[in-house]
């Protein structure tokens, strides 16, 4: 066994040794658990991207010898190596690859700008930056001339597509290296870290976690058993691959793993998705509640053949009930809850729930020796049923954020259990989302769940979208405040919306005091709706009403 990362918060060694014994972390590296699927089934459709089909076998060889040029280049195990990326056959490679070679890929997302890919180089100790050339009309390539300026320690920068002056190319990476076959290349050490995870970042610069081969791999296997993946599950990435939940949520690797084949859009275009839907006979969709949505409302299930579809996953934030049901109605498929965390602990809903599970929880947590407490304020258990915050430890979930003591002194409790953030009920080990502990409106002391009213506000036949937050009240504090986007040709003011959700019977003090209607919402480069912005716009419409009034 090599020493470990310095700066990584291992499991304490008689779990570690437990979790081997018990065969749930294998001894195998990520590179290792495709390439077992790659003995297996070589010929079988890996990869289909751009009209590109690519299988098994050429996958693993093809990642090998990127895996052999990256060496040559001076990568080596734990180096660390920031990879921002679009979706494409360059990011599948590129990440098996520095598996391979035990070098460690710091997943950045596409939106990620000067700021943030500064913090990722600064915080993770970066010494190589992979990107591509030009993707929607931004340049990558002075951007990281501009980070090699400032980071010394910044060796190479790698570029999918034309590199500037300095730079290499990804493509040059990939030429047949018979002087550095990979077979030259030291096996990494399952135990440490393959892969480090961008936390949510909702206060402040996100946070590196690190997720070891024998973690992640278990978190993507176990994932997959939970969606029901097999060698002919077809699942289609639309969201970004580098973002947990399509990386081994089950994502990508899960469907690796199970022998399926990834199909990658270019894009989230409905008639782009669906087109290839039917064409590829896709059987199961990563998404999230903006575009679901959106299809809904699209009629695209009207337009297309999606026959093959058999789940509908989403992630990032809870689907309501109402459009559960529409889903299943509309798409003739399973909707599937995926609630967790790119910190570990992850919940599905199960194919073959009852719909009371199906319809209205966020599942229960893929292993069995997953570990899920609801605590108070005090951090004492809390009795079935009641609400508090989700914390949690297992197999798969970290003890403490890359070099961050401070950060985990507040992140963890005594005894290695991680603090969610989230606050949830749960019935036996079923869990119940109800937003984020943070995500509640306190209007003079009464709290309103944001999720709660949301769900209640989706039944509204003119909504599309909602999103509650608070607005600044000068007497109470904070108001709730509807923001909405409406289906095409719909009208909606707040006296309607409010009437309506008098008809549900909720307490008055939870009602909307506030309605903004947008032509669409701001989203995170996942899909998460953006409260924060959501927030601003509505105080700069609230400052803007109060001028013109006075």
């Amino acid at each position: 066994m090599s020493a470990l990362l310095p700066g990584f918060v291992p499991w304490p060694d008689e779990l570690a040794t437990r979790y081997h014994e018990l065969g749930l972390w294998e001894g195998r590296t990520l590179f290792e658990t495709v390439a077992d699927t790659a003995v297996r089934t070589p010929r079988a459709i890996a990869v289909v991207h751009a009209g590109v089909r690519v299988d098994y076998a050429s996958l693993v060889e093809q990642s090998e010898r990127l895996a052999a040029g990256l060496f040559d280049l001076g990568l080596r195990a734990l180096d660390r190596v920031v990879v921002q990326l679009p979706n494409g056959l360059d990011f599948v490679r590129a990440y098996l690859a520095l598996c391979r070679i035990g070098a460690i890929p710091v997943m950045a997302l596409r939106a990620h700008r000067h700021a943030e890919v500064e913090h990722f180089i600064r915080a993770s100790g970066a010494v190589a930056y992979l990107i591509a050339d030009v993707v929607a009309r931004f340049d990558y390539r002075p951007m990281a001339l501009e980070m090699q300026g400032r980071f010394p320690a910044l060796r190479h920068v790698i570029v999918a597509g034309e590199p500037a002056a300095g730079q290499v190319a990804l493509a040059s990476l990939l030429e047949d290296r018979r002087d550095a076959r990979p077979r030259d290349i030291p096996r990494p050490d399952p135990s440490n870290v393959a892969t480090m995870l961008l936390s949510g970042g909702t206060t402040s610069m996100s946070k590196l976690i690190p997720r070891t081969h024998d973690d992640y791999a278990l978190n993507a296997r176990l994932c997959a058993a939970a969606a029901g993946f097999d060698a002919r599950t077809v699942l289609m990435a639309l969201l970004p691959l580098g973002h947990n939940y399509n990386l081994a949520s089950p994502g990508m690797l899960g469907a690796f793993r199970a022998g399926g084949t990834l199909v990658i859009a270019d894009g989230t275009d409905s008639e782009h998705v669906f087109g290839l839907v039917a064409r590829e006979r896709v059987t199961v969709m990563a998404a999230v509640v903006p575009l679901i949505s959106n299809w809904l409302q699209a009629d695209v299930a009207q337009r297309h053949d999606v026959s093959s579809l058999r789940v509908v996953q989403n992630g990032g934030a809870r689907l309501a009930p109402e459009l559960r049901v529409r889903l299943r109605d509309a798409f003739g498929c399973t909707p599937q809850e995926i609630y967790g965390t790119a910190e570990g602990l992850i919940n599905m809903t199960r194919l073959d729930d009852p719909d009371e599970v199906l319809l209205h929880s966020s599942g229960r947590p893929v292993s069995e020796l997953d570990e899920i407490r609801v605590v108070g304020d005090d951090d004492r258990e809390l009795a079935d049923g009641e609400a508090g915050e989700l914390v949690t430890r297992g197999p798969y979930t970290i003890r403490g954020y890359y070099d961050a003591p401070a950060r985990n002194a507040e992140a963890f409790m005594p005894g290695g259990w991680y603090r969610m953030g989230d606050v949830v009920r749960k019935r036996g080990r079923v869990v119940y989302a109800e937003g984020r502990r943070k995500d509640l409106i306190n209007r003079g002391g009464e709290k309103i769940n944001c999720d709660e009213v949301e769900s209640l506000v989706y039944k509204h036949p003119a909504v599309k979208v909602v999103a509650l937050v608070p607005m600044p009240d000068p007497v109470f504090g904070e108001k709730a405040c509807a923001c909405v986007v409406l289906q095409p040709g719909a009208s909606l003011d707040l006296p309607t919306l409010v009437a309506f959700l008098r008809e549900q019977r909720i307490a008055s003090f939870k009602l909307p005091e506030r309605l903004e209607v947008l032509e669409d919402f701001p989203l995170s480069p996942v899909g998460k709706i953006l409260k924060r912005r959501l927030r601003e716009i509505v105080e700069e419409r609230m400052a803007a009403s109060a001028r013109a009034s006075g």
